[in-house]
């Protein structure tokens, strides 16, 4: 695999998605090059920091095999930057990838916390709200990183996976689980053993506190 495009977005304006009116999801590759630090690609802007950003979703990756299969599926070509990602990465395939996988890429370490969950925002981005569920449909979420190591990145670097050893959950679990109304003990407690994103460990810590109070 090798780094394809480096992707940066500034705030723009959007309609029908979120109540500001603004996002950061229309990316666009950068010349050659970039810096990535703790809280993510230097010069990109996030809007919606409810909901994207911080140390445990600093950077998103996606990959040209998700992107071949979603010019297929749509009939038009897209360009890298389209799903708002701030790395596209040559022959990745998200559906693929664990929790607690690393990514290295030129200088940085990446390390796998969450997949994408599709909102109104991409809808918007893509042309409508039937987008969230076809994308929901097609189980090719990309993935949100956290930065191990930070540093430059340039377009042609290698990028090498090392997996994690440890107990983890997949990002597709991960992605379907989020649609699943109420998780029993055992999977909660494999997600609370993975190094997810804290808002989603958070969230979980909350529903094993209230299961295990009810029982």
């Amino acid at each position: 695999m090798q780094l394809i495009s480096v992707n940066i977005g500034r705030a723009e304006p959007i309609k029908r998605a979120k109540k500001s009116g603004v996002t950061g999801i229309f990316k666009r590759p950068l010349q050659a090059s970039g810096y990535i630090g703790p809280e993510g690609l230097a010069g990109d802007v996030i809007c919606d920091k409810k909901n994207h950003g911080g140390p445990d979703q600093a950077v998103y990756v996606y990959g040209t095999t998700d992107y071949a299969w979603w010019s297929a599926a749509l009939g038009r070509e897209l360009g890298p930057g389209t799903f708002g990602e701030n790395l596209t990465i040559g022959e990745l395939e998200s559906a693929q990838f664990n929790i607690g996988d690393r990514l290295h890429v030129g200088e940085v370490i990446l390390e796998v916390t969450a997949p994408r969950i599709p909102c109104a925002t991409l809808a918007a981005r893509m042309g409508g709200p039937a987008f969230v569920k076809r994308y929901r449909a097609a189980e090719r979420p990309g993935l949100y990183c956290r930065v191990i190591r930070a540093g430059n990145v340039q377009v042609g670097d290698p990028v090498t996976v090392e997996r994690y050893a440890g107990e983890t959950v997949s990002a597709l679990e991960m992605f379907r689980d989020f649609y699943v109304p109420a998780l029993d003990e055992a999977t909660i407690r494999r997600y609370l053993a993975a190094p997810v994103a804290i808002r989603d460990r958070e969230s979980k810590e909350a529903m094993l506190r209230e299961r295990l109070a009810a029982r």
